[in-house]
């Protein structure tokens, strides 16, 4: 059975990584709670392509 609640799952991709040439994308998942956050969320996560810690946005 599924479970009940406003924690839902999202996915976050490098938003850095797009504008440059290095082929892969960097994406993390990570939950949030629907009802106290409901704009996308922005996070600094390490990209492992780029080496260095970027801005992940939060993809459908």
């Amino acid at each position: 059975m599924a479970k009940k609640g406003n924690r839902i799952q999202v996915i976050l991709e490098c938003t850095e990584q797009k504008n440059t040439s290095v082929p892969g994308t960097s994406r993390y998942i990570t939950t949030k709670n629907r009802k106290n956050t409901t704009e996308r969320l922005e996070l600094k996560k390490y990209n492992p392509n780029l080496k260095k810690v970027t801005v992940h946005k939060e993809i459908k």
